[in-house]
């Protein structure tokens, strides 16, 4: 094994990535114990905090992004001697988490603003409504929100496989490249 192969992320890049670990796992947690939404449903309690957990998720992504926009990823010779379906299986993975992690919450956002309910990052300041109170593509967003909630879940837990691959089958350290 080379030394450069197995190369840390730097600090923050990792701490944002376990924050987003800790508010996903909040997020699927909270949804699976939460009340049904209906019509006349009120966002108060887990629905509050879903919400409230929601928006720090986008945050979050945010500054994930963009700190990945502006910071190289560490070198990674390991990568180039990993078979082409296993490379594209890792990029495909790695690309739908991104999208899903934004696009989940943002259809979030979109059905709450659809059913005039704040959402306010972190508790502290309300953001704009992102659809008109009882638009029908805001309500149609929910369900998309729901279904690709589900997505995002079944690739987690593909992309977990794949670090406890790396680690106990290929014996590499590759899991620790994101390890705090």
């Amino acid at each position: 094994m080379h030394a450069d192969t197995h190369a840390r992320y730097d600090l923050v890049a990792r701490l944002l990535h376990w924050l987003v670990v800790l508010l996903v796992t909040a997020q699927f947690v909270i949804g699976w114990t939460m009340p049904d939404v209906h019509r006349d449903t009120q966002p108060v309690g887990e629905i509050a905090w879903h919400l409230g957990v929601g928006s720090a998720l986008l945050a979050a992504m945010v500054c994930r992004l963009l700190w990945r926009a502006t910071h190289r990823p560490p070198r990674d010779d390991f990568s180039a001697r990993l078979p082409a379906w296993m490379r594209a299986v890792s990029a495909l993975t790695h690309g739908a988490l991104y999208v899903l992690l934004f696009a989940v919450p943002l259809l979030g956002w979109i059905n709450a603003s659809s059913r005039a309910w704040t959402v306010e990052l972190a508790g502290l300041a309300p953001l704009p409504a992102l659809a008109a109170q009882g638009s029908s593509f805001g309500h149609a967003m929910g369900d998309v929100h729901g279904v690709l909630a589900w997505v995002l879940f079944g690739l987690i837990v593909l992309h977990v496989a794949g670090a406890l691959y790396h680690r106990f089958v290929l014996g590499d350290r590759v899991l620790q490249r994101m390890s705090l």
